[in-house]
Formats: C-alpha cells, sequence, structure tokens
C-alpha cells in the first residue's frame, strides 16, 4: 500500500494518512535535512493539532497537523527528514514521492543557517521538481551567535523563490513564513525557480528525450526532471511514476528508442552511464557552493572552533569509548538510583488502591474466584509492571533525550562505527543498542533510522542483548545477594557493581558477535556506508525534552505494557490457582522443566519464571517469590536479606545467581517489545527469529558454565 495514481493533494491524507481535508484545505510538505529543526518548525506552526502515525506500509514514521492562517486552513505533512531525493533508503524514498507525487499546494525546505551551503543541495534537488517551495533558514539566532550573516534577499533573488528566516524555537519570523506560504498556494507571488544547466553533452541528451516525456506525462510532473532520471537510470524512480501514475515509461516502444539514442550521444561526448550521476551531483554542489559564497558572510572563521575542540576529546580513539561508558554509566546509576523511591511510592499507592478495589468487588456480591482473578492476578501484575517500568523509563527516557538534544548520540555512533562494521553491521545500531537500555521496545521503534532493511532487521534482533530496567532489578538484586557479600569493607557496594557492568559489556559483546553471525548467514550482506552528521551542540530545550521523551517514549511503551501486563496477570494467577490432583499446574510444568533447568544451572521454577514474566521482566523476581512461598498471588519481600535466605533455603547457590544473571540478559524479549518487532517487521517470522535467537543464546552460554563449574568442582 502506498501512493496511488489516485491518491494525490488531499487524497492522499484522506486515503493514506487517514486526516479529514475540506475543500480548500491546502496541502504543505515539510522538507528538510536532519539536524535542521524541521520537527521544532513542525510544532511550533501545529501546536497540539497533530497526528503521528506510520506510512502506509511503512516503518517510517509521520506527523501532520493544522495550522490556520489569514482565515486558510493549512494541512502540514511533516516528511523525513532526508539529505537527498535520489532515494538510498525507505526515508528518501518517502520524502521524494510525496514532494513528486503527492501534489502538494507547496513545499517548506527547512535549512539550517549556521550550514547554509549544506542544506542547499536538497533546496535545489525539490527545486528541479517543483516551483512551489518556500526556504525557510532556521536557527538564525545560533548564525548570530557565531557571526554568520546571510543576506536573505539576494538568496531569495538567486533561488527565485521566498527564503524566510526563523527562530523556531522563539517563534520568530513563523508568520513571515506562513505569509510567504500563503502567497504561494495562492497564485500571490510570481515564483522564478532557478534552473540548474548541466554539461553541454548532458543538456542535449535531455532534449532528445524531453518532447516524448512531455507527451507521455501530461504535465503530471516536471517532464525536464524525469528525463535526468531517467538518463540516470534510476529504476526506483521509474518504478514510482509507474506505481504513482500508472505511466508506464519503461515499456514504451519510442520513448526506449530516444533514450538509447540519447545514451549513446552521452557516451560519445565522454559521459558514460557510471560518470552521468557524478556530474549531475557535483553540479549540484557546484550550484550550492556559488549562492553560498554570494549570500553568506563569515565574520568569524573560527565560528566552530569549540565544538572541534569538544569533538577531540569526545570522538578520540583514546578518551571517546571511556567518556561514553562514563555517561552511559552516569545515566544507568541516575536512573537506577533515582528510581528507587518513586517507584517504591507508586507501589505504595497502587497497591492502596487494590485494597479499595477489593473492598467494592467483594461488597457487590461477586464470587471469591471472580475477585482473585481480577485482583491478585489482573490488578497485581498491572500495578507491579506499572510501578516498576514507568519511573525509571520517565528518567531514563529525558536523560537520553538530553544527550540527543544536546547532539552527543551522533557521536556515540561515530566511536563504535567501527566495531559495528567489522560485524558487519550498521554504525546507526549503536543508538538503537542504547535505546535499549532504557527499553528494548523503544530500541526497536529507533531502528527505524537505520535506512537498509537487512541491517535494521539485525538491529531489531540483537537490541534485546541489552538489559533494559526491566531486568536491571533482578541483576542488581542477585548481584548483592551472591556476590556483594564476597568482598567485604569499602569494596562491597563496587563488587555487585562490577558484576552488573561486567553482564551489560558482555551483553554489547554477543550483540556483535552475533550481528555477525547473522550477517555471514540468513541476512548475509556488506555493511552499508551512510552519512553520518555532527551536528554542532545546541543548548538542550528542556520543556521540548520533557514533552518528546515523556509523550513520545514513556507513554507509548507503558501503553503497550500495559496492553499485555493484564491478560498475562489472568494467566500467571490460573498457572498458580488451578490444580490437578491437589497440584498447582504452576508446580506441574515446573516439575516438567526441572531436569532442564538443573542442567543449566537453575531449576524448574526459575524457568517458569522467565516464561510466566513474558509480560515484563520486572515480574520475574516476584513470580520466583510467589513460587517457593507457594502463595497464589505474586509477592515481594521487603529487604534483600529476606529474599536471600528464601533463595538460599531453595539451594541457590552462585552458579545459580550467575546463570539467573545470564539468562535474564539472554532469553525472549518481554510482551511489549515482541509486539513491537511483530509491527515493525509486519512478520511474524521474523517475531519468533527474535524470540529464539537471544533463548537459543541465553540457553547455549548457561549450558557451558554449568558444565565447566560441575567439571572444575565449583558447583
Amino acid at each position: 500500500m502506498g501512493l496511488t495514481n489516485r491518491s494525490t493533494g488531499s487524497n492522499v491524507l484522506q486515503e493514506e494518512l487517514k486526516i479529514e481535508c475540506a475543500p480548500g484545505d491546502k496541502i504543505i510538505a515539510l522538507s528538510g535535512n536532519p539536524n535542521v529543526g524541521k520537527s521544532t518548525v513542525f510544532n511550533s506552526l501545529t501546536g497540539m493539532n497533530q497526528h503521528t502515525g506510520n506510512w502506509p506500509g511503512k516503518t517510517v514514521a509521520n506527523a501532520r497537523g493544522r495550522c490556520r492562517h489569514r482565515g486558510r486552513n493549512f494541512i502540514i505533512v511533516d516528511i523525513p527528514g532526508t539529505y537527498s531525493l535520489m532515494a538510498n533508503s525507505a526515508e528518501e524514498e518517502i520524502a521524494r514521492d510525496f514532494v513528486c507525487f503527492g501534489n502538494p499546494d507547496a513545499v517548506v525546505v527547512v535549512t539550517d543557517a549556521t550550514c547554509l551551503e549544506r542544506n542547499l543541495n536538497l533546496v535545489l534537488q525539490i527545486l528541479e521538481i517543483t516551483d512551489k517551495v518556500v526556504v525557510c533558514v532556521n536557527l538564525i539566532d545560533e548564525a548570530e551567535r557565531k557571526k554568520i550573516r546571510i543576506d536573505f534577499a539576494e538568496l531569495s533573488r538567486r533561488l527565485g523563490v521566498p527564503v524566510i528566516p526563523t527562530n523556531a524555537r522563539r517563534k520568530k519570523g513563523l508568520n513571515e513564513l506562513m505569509d510567504a506560504v500563503y502567497a504561494v498556494t495562492n497564485g500571490k507571488i510570481r515564483l522564478n525557480p532557478i534552473k540548474i544547466t548541466y554539461d553541454k553533452a548532458i543538456e542535449q541528451a535531455v532534449e532528445i528525450i524531453q518532447p516524448e516525456v512531455r507527451k507521455l506525462t501530461g504535465g503530471r510532473i516536471n517532464n525536464r526532471w524525469v528525463a535526468l532520471k531517467l538518463l540516470d537510470g534510476d529504476e526506483h524512480i521509474i518504478g514510482s511514476i509507474s506505481r504513482h501514475t500508472g505511466i508506464d515509461l519503461a515499456g514504451n516502444a519510442n520513448l526506449a528508442a530516444l533514450l538509447g539514442k540519447a545514451k549513446q550521444y552521452l557516451a560519445e561526448n565522454g559521459i558514460k552511464p557510471e560518470d552521468f550521476r557524478d556530474k549531475t551531483v557535483s553540479r549540484l554542489v557546484t550550484v550550492a557552493e556559488e549562492l553560498s559564497r554570494e549570500t553568506v558572510t563569515f565574520e568569524n572563521r573560527q565560528y566552530n572552533s569549540i565544538d572541534r575542540k569538544i569533538d577531540r576529546v569526545l570522538t578520540s580513539k583514546i578518551f571517546g569509548l571511556p567518556v561514553m561508558l562514563a555517561l552511559l554509566a552516569m545515566i544507568l546509576w541516575l536512573t537506577v538510583e533515582g528510581a528507587n523511591l518513586p517507584s517504591s511510592i507508586l507501589a505504595d499507592f497502587l497497591f492502596g488502591i487494590e485494597k479499595k478495589i477489593s473492598e467494592i468487588i467483594l461488597s457487590s456480591g461477586s464470587p471469591a474466584w471472580l475477585h482473585d482473578i481480577l485482583v491478585h492476578g489482573m490488578y497485581r501484575t498491572l500495578a507491579w509492571v506499572v510501578s516498576v517500568m514507568l519511573p525509571p523509563m520517565a528518567i531514563f527516557f529525558p536523560l537520553f533525550t538530553f544527550l540527543e538534544d544536546l547532539g552527543y548520540l551522533p557521536r556515540v555512533a561515530f566511536n563504535l562505527d567501527n566495531f559495528f562494521k567489522k560485524a558487519c553491521a550498521h554504525g546507526k545500531q549503536a543508538l538503537t543498542m542504547c535505546m535499549g537500555f532504557g527499553c528494548n521496545a523503544a530500541g526497536v521503534i529507533g531502528c527505524r533510522i537505520i535506512e537498509s532493511p537487512r541491517e535494521r532487521l539485525i538491529a531489531i534482533l540483537t537490541n534485546n542483548f541489552v538489559p533494559c530496567n526491566g531486568r536491571f532489578p533482578t541483576l542488581i538484586a542477585i548481584s548483592v545477594i551472591f556476590f556483594g557479600g564476597a568482598i567485604g569493607g569499602a569494596f562491597q557496594s563496587a563488587v555487585p557493581t562490577l558484576a552488573v557492568t561486567g553482564v551489560v559489556l558482555f551483553g554489547i559483546i554477543i550483540t556483535l558477535l552475533v550481528s555477525r553471525i547473522l550477517s555471514k548467514t540468513v541476512l548475509k550482506g556488506y555493511p552499508s556506508s551512510f552519512a553520518l552528521e555532527l551536528p554542532p551542540y545546541r543548548r538542550p530545550q528542556i520543556g521540548r525534552i520533557i514533552i518528546r521523551s515523556i509523550f513520545d517514549r514513556t507513554l507509548f511503551v507503558l501503553g503497550r505494557a500495559v496492553a499485555i501486563a493484564a491478560p498475562a496477570g489472568l494467566v500467571i494467577w490460573i498457572m498458580a490457582n488451578v490444580a490437578v490432583n491437589d497440584i498447582s499446574l504452576l508446580k506441574h510444568a515446573a516439575d516438567f522443566l526441572e531436569p532442564f533447568g538443573r542442567l543449566l544451572g537453575m531449576d524448574g521454577y526459575i524457568l517458569m519464571a522467565f516464561i510466566l514474566g513474558l509480560p515484563a521482566n520486572e515480574i520475574v523476581i516476584p513470580i520466583i517469590i510467589m513460587s517457593y512461598t507457594a502463595s497464589g498471588a505474586m509477592l515481594e519481600f521487603d529487604t534483600l536479606k529476606d529474599l536471600k535466605q528464601l533463595l538460599d533455603a531453595n539451594g541457590w547457590t552462585w552458579l545459580t545467581g550467575l546463570n539467573v544473571m545470564l539468562f535474564s540478559l539472554m532469553h525472549f524479549p518481554c510482551g511489549t517489545t515482541l509486539w513491537t518487532i511483530r509491527k515493525e517487521t509486519g512478520s511474524m517470522k521474523w517475531t519468533l527469529a527474535a524470540f529464539a535467537i537471544p533463548t537459543a543464546a541465553g540457553i547455549a552460554v548457561c549450558l557451558i558454565i554449568a558444565a565447566a563449574a560441575r567439571i572444575f568442582g565449583l558447583a
């Protein structure tokens, strides 16, 4: 499903994006490079009148919203940020197709005033497709601070379209921007877009096929641009034209003959097919350089010297990785330590409500079994998931978004790119892996930033090897109980910290190893190159960080977790309370798994806890406690000392603790993450693979460690 020959303009929004468009509404495409403040422009123009979803048939997010100006309704579509329309990724394909075939009434191209020359490349590409363009030069405040002066009037004259300076963070210039959009969409302004002229041979080749292209397209699309793409041999755009307009350019005999003649002419003039794109791209770059040279003045040539000095440290071979690990450790420590108190308060509140719910249900005359299912089963599981998941996510995601807003995350990808390249994976997988520390479901969603479908899939399948916040309570508790007492004195707290850190590093190593195995077997291929921009460091916007992290990430992931936790609580209650021959289903299942559990250095109840903990990793320890105490509902002890006594009484040793930590690191993803994987891949096959791969790795590692401990007499 995608844009069709019937789905252009407002029809695209009605049929594909599920937005109601009234007659007379103007459709505005918001385009631009990444890191130019496009989302800030969008949010400032649309306010809360916006909706977010996926492009049909794609895992690329879109946002669209309404804006009213001068009595006219505008529907603004935030198309994916891209450096080019020469589609090499899903994002670039969508951006190009919407500009070409979505028939927007205008395209607003957002650029960065501090690096205008680079951004003009995309502006020129869009101007080759349509003349209904407004250039928004954003971040003028940063340009002024760096003493960069731009002659906006001259730039507008040279481009032949309106050029509007803005500071979207302060909402400066946005009214003038919408004035220009209003003028363009209502024919109130004369547009005379710059025409890019190429080598004489290329221009002559275009003239050979352009008349036939004009006849076939009927003016529905810029025929000069189509002629250039035909000469380039861009099969993607030729297929898109056929798919969206019904025009079969590839099957037209006359056009094929003329195209052969034009390519022969190019070859006779020294332009081989493989050189054609280099020639056209080089010309666009040259024009962008000329425009920048004539309209931009750098009063301080060392305007980015501070950024460069910082990057010499943060991206150096010596300090880059240590600084990155230190920042990650600090975020994890703040998350774990900071979540304790709010998690306790939230748990007290939710379990306080449990008593009220119990009173209401019992006073209504409902049978006891229904009360136990609803309260001890569904609600209690739900309460544990919310009280344990919400506080860590509410801390981790703002901290992570802070680094993202600051401009540090691209430096993380830069530092780890070589490691992932050696694993035949994508450097951006480093970013999605970092997101997995907060929540693996969010990490899976973050894999959308990887353009290659193969490498995106590798990142999705291996994201679970980094422990999420839901697994850290288990890792910390077990490390303190079984390793914290190994050394006394001042180093007592350091040992469990090192143990958890070691598990995390082991997970990163396994991520790289499994990524390489996948890339050499079922997902064969070479790592793709990508343009990694190191944006300037910017002052983070605290309000924007809180909104993005809470609404776009925390509540989104929590909503999916809640949807899974409630029905899973029903299953857990049934397993613990329904008996066969006076033995609960939970004990029957645990007894069945006992031999295999012992082989792994654990026991049947532990394996059942992981299985029943599918809805959320946070409930694994409460299920173990419930199983060992033979109670019918989930419990949690007040102190680790109480928990240690219970575990010791049930045969736990250091080997059990170690393998529980490792299996917690490497086992199937939680229900929320599996649901997210199903949504992102659109495939049950890959969802099952995401379930099986970490589980198989966990079983193998535990088997090896348990066997080695027995061989050497350590267990």
